[in-house]
């Protein structure tokens, strides 16, 4: 029996005369994830779904890898048989056999979906012609249209497909088919799921990582390479640039107000992520902030922080609560690395009494004792750069 994976895409297929765009950069979105399979496959097209062709043995590897595609939304393996009634009685009845010896189930219902409109039967003439010859066959099934404990799904496409269940994809945009972004990575909770949620929309997603190495150790900034290993899984390769923000940290120390510690010194951190965001053509910026979390998370502290800037800033949690944002950081498989206890830049010189309803004049003022492009530039001269996919880290820039 001839077995395929078939993939079916949501929301691409309304884009009408941008469809084709969508449907190319999802089946290279589709190739690069299964790049170690790609002596190995057959991937085709069938009347607006995608097929792979390949051996028994690689396809629940594969199904696996392919839920973790944005745009996809369905996922089957699924019977490929010839568009021929007989084909299709046939098949029907071993594979519904084969499911009896294997599940035991009793109750089934056949659904049936006529692509070809070209084929003699409509939907409903398929699924009552097919459940009565399974019927017919005297397998031990019983019809129930309400609950039944199996589904035999049949599609008429230039094939006709046979299967029995589905997994749903992470659905969303193919990543790439909405400009890039540079997301603000630290290794906490939120910020990895801020990246998968905007990646989920089409993003091409690269980070930027601030630490206060030697004040954190080396291990943080590891944790945070291995958040962006499991964001690629999802993403793509993933650039992250580690920038060293002590020397900045020390000085807003010195010369400026403790209560405003934090607010400055992410003040200064968006405005390296913009300078670095221009320069690599990155259209937008990318926080974890969600609004009221912690100190500088007030409205008054995001206007602050925002003022410092002139791109777009996405915060896709901003009216997320904690649970929810743990919720789906689970789901990603990024929370059991997130919670790991390596202190991050936020930790140094943490005022004890924060500014909570920061005016932006006065924040301005503290700043006029700093010598700010300068401190930017050297920071920026020093980082580090990588390229992170899900099977390596690779330093490319800095030791």
């Amino acid at each position: 029996m001839e077995m395929v994976i078939s993939i079916g895409y949501g929301e691409i297929a309304l884009k009408k005369g941008n469809r084709n765009f969508f449907v190319k950069l999802l089946r290279d979105r589709i190739k690069d994830a299964l790049i170690t399979y790609k002596d190995e496959i057959v991937l085709y097209e069938d009347r607006s779904k995608f097929y792979i062709e390949t051996k028994e043995e690689n396809l629940n590897p594969i199904v696996e890898r392919l839920k973790r595609v944005f745009g996809i939304v369905t996922i089957h393996i699924a019977y490929r048989v010839d568009k021929d009634l007989d084909a299709i009685e046939d098949m029907a009845v071993k594979i519904m056999k084969l499911k009896l010896e294997n599940s035991k189930t009793k109750t089934f219902k056949v659904t049936g979906k006529r692509a070809d409109k070209k084929f003699p039967m409509n939907s409903m003439e398929i699924a009552k012609h097919i459940g009565g010859v399974v019927l017919k066959a005297d397998l031990g099934y019983s019809v129930d249209v309400h609950n039944p404990e199996t589904y035999l799904n049949i599609e008429i496409r230039n094939y006709a497909y046979l299967w029995f269940t589905k997994e749903h994809g992470a659905g969303g945009l193919p990543v790439g088919s909405n400009g890039k972004a540079l997301l603000l990575l630290s290794g906490g909770i939120d910020s990895p799921v801020a990246g998968y949620m905007v990646a989920k929309r089409g993003v091409k997603i690269s980070g930027i990582h601030f630490h206060s190495y030697p004040f954190t150790s080396d291990r943080a900034e590891e944790k945070v390479l291995n958040l962006a290993k499991i964001v690629a899984r999802y993403n793509g390769m993933i650039k992250i640039f580690s920038v060293n923000l002590l020397d900045i940290q020390k000085e807003i120390h010195e010369k400026c107000p403790e209560d405003e510690m934090t607010l400055l010194s992410r003040r200064m951190m968006m405005r390296l992520a913009e300078k670095i965001a221009l320069r690599e053509k990155y259209n937008a910026l990318i926080t974890g902030e969600s609004l009221g979390q912690v100190a500088s998370q007030t409205i008054q502290g995001l206007d602050v922080t925002n003022a410092t800037v002139d791109m777009p800033v996405f915060r896709p949690l901003i009216g997320m609560d904690k649970t929810e944002i743990m919720d789906i950081a689970k789901k990603i498989d990024t929370f059991e690395t997130s919670i790991l206890p390596f202190e991050d830049c936020c930790t140094v010189f943490l005022p004890k009494h924060p500014v909570t309803k920061p005016k932006r004049k006065r924040i301005e003022d503290s700043e006029e004792v700093l010598d700010i492009p300068k401190m930017l530039d050297e920071a920026i001269k020093n980082m580090k750069v990588y390229k992170v996919n899900s099977e390596e880290i690779k330093c490319i820039k800095g030791e």
